[in-house]
């Protein structure tokens, strides 16, 4: 620990203050995104036991905040320089809570997942291993945002594996979809600092899941996978707008769009299926990012 996190952590704390820290730690604003991803999984991994599904929404949302968590630890030196507010530079935490804060919930996280079955493990591993190298690499590696996309494939991958039906070719194909849409969108938080260009052409990676709706779907289905692409591509639009049709241009608000936006691509890989569900978690990520950074 430097000596300014020592001089600037306080001597006292405030409770609410502190929990407020945790929850800006956490990006708790995006967890709505997360039960997504798994409620997607499991219903294209063709649903079943509904305990299943609540182990893998406490298991996900832990190994969520351990990552954040972490991201936080390993980007403080980043954040002094460019992002001051942040929990541990402004010193309302000190880094080595951060660190014990992350892998207590990561561990915590694994063990919920590993409960669900030997199918789920190697999903599990994989999972954790690429937000661990997602957190230490992503500020000087190039390709990041695909190994955040990967974090959301193999967490759909996961859900899918716990389902009646496993790992099937739609699940996978589906998960792949949405890692499209998050590299697209990392690609555009890279560039939330200003100052740099934004170059358009990775953000047609938005508009994978829409194609690949589309082409998945047959006619008893077509219906229903253009009025989804729709409202998905209405959304994105709407969102892209604060970085391309703003002066200055306002990328963190088309970044927390984007990812408010997930459970809408969620819904368009299950074709509608428990759209009351997805519906639920779009309007409490956006009513989350209200109160709650989501970057």
């Amino acid at each position: 620990m430097s000596k300014h996190e020592m001089s600037s952590s306080p001597p006292w704390r405030d409770p609410a203050a502190y929990l407020r820290s945790l929850l800006i730690l956490g990006r708790t604003s995006n967890l709505p995104t997360v039960w997504s991803n798994c409620l997607a999984g499991w219903l294209l991994g063709g649903g079943g036991q509904w305990g299943k599904l609540g182990f893998l929404f406490v298991g996900a949302t832990l190994v969520y905040w351990g990552g954040m968590f972490l991201n936080d630890a390993f980007d403080a030196e980043f954040d002094r320089a460019h992002r001051p507010e942040r929990p541990i530079p402004s010193g309302q935490i000190e880094r080595n809570e951060v660190w014990i804060w992350g892998f207590a919930w990561l561990g915590l996280g694994m063990l919920c997942l590993l409960v669900l079955g030997s199918m789920t493990a190697p999903w599990v591993a994989l999972l954790v291993f690429t937000i661990l190298a997602y957190d230490a690499l992503h500020k000087w590696f190039v390709l990041s945002p695909v190994l955040m996309a990967a974090c959301r494939v193999w967490l759909i991958v996961l859900a899918a594996s716990t389902g009646g039906d496993g790992v099937t070719g739609h699940a996978l194909w589906s998960a792949l979809a949405m890692g499209a849409y998050i590299a697209g969108l990392s690609y555009l938080a890279r560039k939330e600092s200003g100052g740099v260009l934004i170059r358009r052409w990775p953000l047609l990676l938005l508009a994978v899941p829409i194609l690949f709706a589309l082409l998945i779907n047959g006619p008893g289905y077509r219906g229903l996978a253009i009025l989804c692409s729709i409202v998905v591509a209405g959304w994105c639009v709407g969102c892209l707008r604060w970085s391309f049709w703003r002066q200055p241009p306002q990328v963190g608000k088309s970044v927390a769009g984007l990812l408010g936006g997930i459970p809408l691509v969620d819904c368009l890989s299950t074709c509608g299926q428990g759209w009351w569900l997805f519906a639920a978690c779009f309007a409490l990520a956006l009513w989350f990012q209200k109160r709650i950074p989501a970057t």
